[in-house]
């Protein structure tokens, strides 16, 4: 009897991330070229995701559909929006020892 172990890629291609995240392929390589996802490449030099960037896009689905904020625009409101969680993640730190 033979046995198969079942392992969950760790990587998406490109045609599977954007049919998980529910975006175009043309939109996942252009938020690429523009810096806001952070692919790896594989042995034959193709874009591959990990499982964290599906967040990532699902981040940027939400800004861009939700508040209409442009693609361009969208690295700066991510950039602003971490600073603002490790400053209140700080300032939690600094309250929980006082």
């Amino acid at each position: 009897m033979t046995t198969y172990a079942i392992v969950r890629p760790t990587r998406l291609g490109l045609d599977a991330y954007a049919r998980v995240t529910g975006l175009h392929p043309e939109t996942v390589r252009r938020l690429v070229v523009l810096g806001l996802l952070e692919p790896v490449r594989d042995a034959r030099g193709e874009l591959c995701f990990p499982p964290s960037e599906v967040a990532a896009a699902a981040r940027i689905r939400r800004l861009h559909e939700g508040l209409s904020i442009s693609y361009a625009a969208i690295g700066l409101v991510i950039d602003l929006l971490d600073r603002i969680e490790a400053l209140e993640g700080s300032l939690r730190t600094q309250a929980s020892r006082h």
